[in-house]
């Protein structure tokens, strides 16, 4: 199964509201740093829903190159690299609600632990819960 552009945007939305928020929750009180609070967490959880809207629209362009107009798997978690940069600039620059104040390592954090646990979440429990997102291109609904 490819995923359509739609359905990736779906998934990546559904993830980060659930399992995104859930992690969220869960990590703020140990973050290292100066500012580390749930205003700014949350508000790159935003973010990285907001500028990851447009990151797939990217993806889905690259992808238009290859043969099986997808990426091997382990490229998903690699995005995240790039998409970290880009929301900890955007965060640095005063462009993330609440979040010009969190310590670099805090954010580092934050980000690498809902980033993997989305993608977790999205190559193993996600395929065996809902089977229909198999077989409908990822969309949820």
């Amino acid at each position: 199964m490819v995923p359509t552009l739609g359905g990736r945007v779906q998934t990546r939305l559904f993830l980060l509201a659930t399992v995104g928020v859930v992690l969220t929750v869960l990590v703020v009180p140990v973050l290292p740093g100066a500012g580390a609070d749930y205003g700014g967490a949350f508000g790159v959880l935003v973010a990285v829903a907001v500028l990851g809207v447009g990151w797939e629209l990217i993806y889905h362009g690259l992808q238009q190159f290859r043969w099986e107009k997808d990426w091997p798997t382990g490229f998903g978690l690699v995005t995240g690299v790039n998409e970290g940069l880009l929301t900890w600039l955007a965060a640095r620059g005063g462009l993330v609600p609440g979040a010009g104040g969190v310590a670099s390592s805090a954010f580092a954090m934050h980000f690498a632990v809902v980033w993997l646990g989305v993608w977790l979440c999205a190559n193993g429990p996600l395929r065996v819960a809902v089977p229909r997102w198999r077989f409908h291109g990822g969309r949820l609904w």
